[in-house]
């Protein structure tokens, strides 16, 4: 039990079959289909390369974005926060850190809340959520951005 025996083999044949003698050159059973991925990937680089270049503007260019203001910044975080610990979602029970709300936004956050259960409870959600973005509007606005204090650290309550 053993392996058959190997054929013998010079420098100028080969073991395999079909595999061309040594030093001849090898069939080229794939040129075609390389070629043709070669002219696909040529118009590819060309037309990524004119886009990027400005050749084919169809649009024109977006305005650039717009500063945002910290009342803006404060009002948009504190009311998306608050909004999602009233319909309880998983992200609402994140610290204030992970939210992005310096200490300021999240005595604002806080204090909303509150108030936003008390009129989900009265008057609804819907209700509930109007309240959110009007008071937190006022609320950022009164304090600037409430941005101060954003230590890593908050004072216990």
């Amino acid at each position: 039990m053993g392996f058959p025996p190997r054929a013998r083999t010079d420098a100028r044949t080969s073991v395999r079959a079909g595999a061309p003698a040594y030093g001849q050159p090898r069939p080229r059973a794939y040129a075609p289909a390389r070629a043709a991925l070669s002219a696909a990937l040529a118009v590819g680089v060309l037309t990524v390369t004119a886009v990027l270049s400005g050749c084919s503007r169809d649009h024109p260019d977006p305005a650039p974005p717009q500063a945002r203001t910290a009342v803006e910044t404060c009002t948009d975080l504190v009311a998306y926060w608050v909004k999602e610990a009233l319909v309880g979602s998983k992200w609402a029970g994140l610290d204030w850190e992970q939210k992005g709300l310096s200490n300021e936004q999240l005595v604002i956050h806080d204090e909303i809340l509150a108030l936003a259960r008390a009129q989900e409870r009265t008057r609804g959600r819907e209700a509930a959520s109007e309240f959110v973005d009007k008071e937190t509007r006022r609320r950022c606005a009164s304090a600037n951005g409430a941005t101060g204090s954003s230590e890593n650290w908050k004072p216990p309550p």
